[in-house]
């Protein structure tokens, strides 16, 4: 049984997903299993996820039934793992190759049901972007709400410590997630070292901030059922952060 599932949805990557597999394949840290559902793509990314799958058997394909989303692909992932740990990296995103040993040990030490670590921006050639993007050494379920800075390409759930793991079908599904998992009562901590890279594609970019701001509100209110004040406290420190953060990148 491997310790860590590696939980990826695949979409027309084909350009991409090769590097990201093998960020996987370089790590130092080598009992995983990587679980690709592919969300029914028109290129040659499940062809190439085949081909690499019949070299290494711990590279693994699912073909999604049909075209639903990052969040059932992550979901469809998450049935088939079966490792103690849940890491996630998104099909067009990096790891540095001493992500997953440095994390794991940092986990354990601190018996940690969601961990997270630091990350640079890197775009569509690998050059890196701004600045490494630091994150918070601790957050509780109410900081959570003010501050997503759980990048997905950078989390780690111990599935033995976290109880039942269940993506939601919304726009961020992954905060979502940490959210239902820190709602429990657990605490998330914060790996602060250089140990993944995030991809930032083409003219996706300027339309990020309104969808964000959109699905975070929709997610304090229809999923949080949070009441309308704290919605707007909670908002305006998110705002305020993702702001700052944008300025720096």
């Amino acid at each position: 049984m491997p310790l860590v599932s590696i939980i990826t949805p695949s979409w027309n990557v084909e350009g991409l997903i090769e590097e990201t597999i093998r960020s996987v394949q370089n790590q130092t840290f080598a009992d995983w299993e990587l679980l690709i559902a592919d969300d029914c793509s028109t290129d040659r990314t499940p062809e190439i996820i085949a081909e690499i799958a019949a070299r290494d058997p711990r590279v693994k394909l699912i073909r999604m039934p049909k075209n639903g989303g990052p969040a059932l692909a992550r979901q469809a992932s998450i049935d088939a793992a079966q490792g103690r740990y849940l890491a996630f990296l998104d099909s067009d995103d990096l790891w540095r190759p001493e992500k997953l040993e440095r994390q794991l040990a940092f986990a354990k030490a601190r018996q940690a049901a969601l961990s997270y670590t630091a990350f640079r921006r890197i775009n569509e050639t690998n050059i890196v972007t701004g600045r490494l993007i630091e994150v918070p050494a601790s957050l509780t379920y109410g900081q959570l709400l003010e501050n997503t800075a759980i990048a997905t390409l950078t989390a780690m759930v111990d599935r033995d410590i976290s109880g039942p793991i269940a993506m939601k079908n919304e726009g961020y599904d992954d905060f979502c997630l940490w959210l239902s998992i820190l709602k429990r009562g657990h605490t998330a901590y914060g790996l602060n070292e250089d140990l993944a890279r995030y991809r930032v594609r083409g003219s996706s970019v300027s339309s990020r901030p309104a969808r964000s701001a959109k699905w975070v509100w929709q997610i304090y209110r229809d999923v949080e059922h949070l009441s309308l004040i704290r919605s707007a406290w909670c908002f305006a420190h998110w705002a305020t952060r993702a702001w700052l953060k944008r300025r720096e990148f």
